[in-house]
């Protein structure tokens, strides 16, 4: 796909402004809450609507709430979650968090950095080192890269997940150094193999004794070594300095935000990319280059809109969040992990492949059952969910309430036609069901989800 205007990164990535031809409406505040937030409350949908979307997005970035507050509490249910050598505990708790944060967007970078540096407790075989893994990736989403970088140099956890808990004079770790290289930082292609062992000698001397990372310097090989083209004796440190210098890490960085936030369809090209790619590399603060792209004319184009395919947490965590409910999270945790995205577990070190990796006709099967099971047993704040209290007012007439949820989860995106078949259908087929509300709506919501539009984000 492609926009015309997009041609220019300078206006591409210019603050956007609502017109006749791109009006602020319910379609772009959806997308804005799916892509920043999980998903949303028609609520919260209308607010955001009201307050224009560089004030919608002020409060994503934010929040009114006392976050600090929320994740102090939320911690300490991890921690107690954080014993032996499983992380289902763990997973059900992280689920939890994302569904009652009031800092949405923080939890979807935390998700963001948990795929990018991909570490999985089959290795690992801790939770508690898992658990502080992923608390180091939440403080630094949002904040600064080079501190997230060196907090995971220093991270056993990492070590153990790498298979690098030993890194002896006598055999420098290659895989190791390699993963540094290309999926930490620099990107394939951007390395030479004498740059590989230059760094697995660097981390010579590091070790994992029982879960602690210690530094043996009689094991640390000091001898005359190249890194990037340039001589010296390198260490740990040093590494992490030469690797953040190349320009190379901050694009391939930029590149992962972008598929993360705007489109996984159709790369652009570096040239697209290098304003902002420029900007991180002066300081490496995350946050700032997530609020532009986020401002952008590009975030809120067509190249953007539903240019995503939503993972299984964010199918699931997006649909609990936009009923305004709760679920038990230890039974979504094993059904995520069935279809494919299992916290703490990435598949491997490139972590999940994402996009259209996440469906086939299995797990598009899955996520049908999983939705019917989310809406017949998510919670309201005064006993199960009630449908017509989730898309608005009480005063609403029962009548309107489907079509009311088609906008709350497709914002106008189904062809009208199909819609008013899909939602006839719903109803009649929910009437007759003693299982669901005589009134069909769990089955009418149960449709809409299942639909292609809302597996796109």
């Amino acid at each position: 796909m492609s926009w015309e205007p997009l041609a220019d990164p300078a206006w591409a990535w210019a603050p956007f402004e609502p017109s006749a031809a791109q009006p602020w409406d319910l379609r772009q505040a959806g997308h804005l809450y799916r892509r920043a937030a999980f998903g949303a409350t028609r609520a919260q949908l209308d607010q955001a609507l009201a307050a224009g979307p560089q004030r919608a997005i002020d409060a994503l970035l934010e929040p009114a709430a006392d976050v600090a507050a929320f994740n102090r509490s939320a911690d300490t249910y991890e921690a107690a979650a954080a014993s032996g050598a499983s992380t289902h505990e763990l997973r059900a708790w992280w689920l939890r968090r994302m569904i009652e944060t009031p800092h949405p967007l923080l939890e979807r970078m935390t998700l963001f950095w948990h795929g990018h540096f991909a570490l999985s407790n089959a290795r690992v075989r801790s939770a508690q080192l898992m658990a502080d893994h992923v608390q180091l990736l939440r403080r630094h989403a949002l904040g600064s890269f080079r501190e997230m970088f060196e907090g995971v140099l220093a991270d056993p956890a990492v070590y153990l997940g790498l298979g690098a808990q030993a890194n002896r004079r006598a055999r420098p770790n290659l895989p190791f150094a390699r993963t540094l290289l290309e999926q930490f930082t620099l990107g394939a292609g951007q390395f030479t193999d004498q740059d590989i062992q230059a760094v697995a000698r660097a981390f010579t001397g590091w070790f994992v004794f029982q879960q602690d990372l210690r530094y043996l310097e009689r094991e640390h090989d000091s001898g005359p070594n190249r890194l990037l083209g340039r001589a010296g004796d390198w260490d740990a440190r040093q590494v992490a300095q030469a690797l953040l210098q190349q320009p190379a890490t901050a694009r391939r960085l930029v590149r992962q935000l972008y598929r993360w936030l705007i489109a996984e369809e159709d790369p652009p090209a570096d040239a697209f990319l290098e304003p902002l790619a420029v900007e991180l590399a002066r300081d490496y603060q995350i946050g700032r280059v997530v609020e532009t792209m986020l401002r952008s004319n590009a975030f809120f184009s067509p190249l953007a809109y539903r240019q995503r395919v939503k993972s299984p947490v964010e199918f699931a965590i997006g649909l609990v969040r936009s009923l305004g409910a709760t679920v038990g999270t230890t039974q979504l945790g094993a059904a995520l992990a069935d279809l494919g995205q299992d916290l703490y577990q990435p598949p491997t070190v490139a972590g999940w492949a994402g996009h259209r990796y996440w469906l086939n006709r299995f797990t598009v099967l899955g996520r049908v059952q999983l939705a019917h099971t989310l809406l017949a047993t998510s919670k309201g704040p005064n006993g199960p969910w009630d449908a017509a209290l989730a898309v608005g007012p009480q005063d609403r007439p029962t009548a309107a309430v489907p079509q009311l949820l088609a906008d709350l989860f497709l914002e106008g995106d189904l062809a009208e036609a199909s819609q008013q078949a899909l939602l006839a259908g719903a109803m009649s087929a929910g009437a007759d069901a003693a299982q669901r509300q005589p009134d069909g709506l769990i089955e009418c919501a149960a449709r809409l989800v299942a639909t292609p539009e809302y597996q796109l984000s």
